[in-house]
């Protein structure tokens, strides 16, 4: 006697991801080991087509703003329809929450105003989880692997309308060794434009 070996029928069977709705999608699909092993993968790559630390950086930052202008119309797709931020303070709380949520499951730990310029902002992130499983050699010990982070930072200001120069800086303590600050520098036009609104 043969057993029936039929499929399931389609209505049982589980979307493939590319057919899967964009507005339903889970926020924790990749595993974190998963993560650290495409990063690592990311730095070999990085390590071995640039010529110094800056190029490095250079190249994790061009990868971090493909990934983040992509991310950003995903997360606007699906958390924020029809909406837009006009304020810099807004979109900075967008970043900090949101954007550092989704990508690496938890807020970032600071978002602070520069005191010496006031076009300048930090978010700062005490264990960047991209960080975790990386050992930078002690010749490249000047190496800031947050260069990824600061080209998602980028992308999404970009995106928003608030454009700025965004540099990574290791801020390590004796409690956080691995603390990454994510420095913004906003373009004259975004404060101006601030400015406005605050006149308003």
């Amino acid at each position: 006697m043969s057993q029936s070996t039929a499929r399931p029928s389609s209505s049982l069977r589980r979307p493939a991801i590319l057919e899967r709705n964009l507005s339903k999608g889970r926020s924790n699909e990749v595993s974190v080991a998963a993560y650290a092993f495409l990063f690592a993968e990311m730095l070999s790559y990085a390590t071995k087509k640039s010529s110094g630390i800056q190029d490095m950086e250079k190249k994790l930052s061009d990868f971090g703003y493909r990934v983040g202008i992509r991310f950003l119309e995903l997360i606007v797709f699906r958390e924020r329809p029809g909406r837009r931020d006009t304020r810099l303070l807004n979109v900075l709380s967008f970043i900090h929450s949101t954007i550092w949520k989704t990508l690496f499951g938890k807020v970032a730990d600071a978002l602070e105003k520069g005191t010496e310029n006031e076009d300048e902002y930090m978010i700062s992130d005490n264990e960047p989880n991209i960080t975790k499983f990386i050992a930078v050699p002690r010749e490249m010990s000047q190496l800031s692997c947050g260069a990824f982070i600061g080209g998602v930072v980028e992308a999404v200001l970009d995106g928003c309308g608030f454009p700025a120069r965004v540099s990574a800086h290791s801020t390590a303590t004796d409690q956080f060794p691995l603390r990454t600050t994510i420095l913004m520098k906003f373009d004259k036009t975004v404060l101006q434009r601030d400015k406005t609104f605050e006149a308003r």
